[in-house]
């Protein structure tokens, strides 16, 4: 009975111990994408109203927006749709607060995700809605970007004189108001553009404009970090200069002092 029971036991350790062991090696091998996706689950049930949910559902659909790093397309069509469904209740959630700027990143995403599953006619639906709000509110730079969101799906449709159009206001926008950044944006899409349409000269010529506006904005940007660079050493100078004239009158003073003595 001894030997049975002795047995039994050690049995029941081992059987505890696999338990453990695969409990462990489960939490072990849980991805930083699934630890994420589980807290922030955890933070929706503990959410206090509809605005902290909102947020949290835009959380949610930025990590499944990283499906163009899933190479399984199972699994990049899962988190396709998973992102689709956080956006659409995001999308509710700012639409009660009347959030434009929720509203806009809501339609955005909505309309990139319509436009990887080749769903046209939605992705243009949607990125036309984010246009609406910018233009409402006169906000150039994401006029901008919507209409070259707008000028990429047309190209996908064939809709190459649309999408010109599209492309043209954007260059315009960008040049007017002094948004290199942008234009050179817009003019990787005019090469695009041209390479549909097999025009190579003009798509060379596109592609230089954007090289050419892309190494201005980074002498611009070096000239200006050289400047505070330089403006930081001119204090800390300045600053060495003053505490060495200090010391000397220091000394000096003290000097004085010994020798009236």
């Amino acid at each position: 009975m001894k030997k049975f029971a002795l047995l039994a036991i050690t049995v029941l350790s081992l059987i505890s111990f696999s338990a453990f062991s695969m409990n462990r090696d489960s939490t072990e091998q849980r991805s930083p994408f699934t630890v994420a996706i589980d807290s922030l689950q955890q933070q929706l049930k503990q959410a206090a109203n509809d605005s902290v949910k909102t947020t949290i559902y835009t959380q949610m659909a930025a990590k499944y927006l990283n499906y163009d790093t899933i190479s399984n397309s199972k699994t990049k069509l899962y988190y396709q749709e998973q992102a689709l469904n956080y956006t659409l209740l995001a999308l509710h959630g700012y639409s009660r607060y009347n959030d434009t700027a929720g509203l806009r990143l809501s339609f955005n995403n909505l309309s990139r995700v319509y436009r990887s599953q080749k769903k046209y006619s939605q992705a243009k639906w949607f990125i036309l809605q984010s246009n609406t709000i910018a233009r409402a509110q006169n906000d150039i730079p994401n006029i901008i970007s919507s209409l070259t969101e707008l000028a990429g799906i047309k190209m996908e449709i064939k809709d190459y004189s649309l999408a010109m159009g599209d492309l043209n206001e954007a260059l315009k926008l960008s040049a007017v108001n002094h948004y290199p950044k942008a234009e050179s944006a817009v003019q990787q899409s005019y090469a695009l553009l041209y390479s549909r349409m097999k025009d190579f000269t003009k798509e060379a010529i596109a592609l230089k404009r954007h090289n050419t506006i892309d190494d201005s904005i980074r002498r611009a940007e070096l000239a200006q970090l050289t400047a505070k660079l330089n403006a930081q050493d001119s204090v800390q100078t300045k600053k060495k200069l003053s505490s060495i004239s200090y010391r000397h009158t220091s000394k000096t003073n003290s000097s004085k002092r010994i020798t009236s003595i």
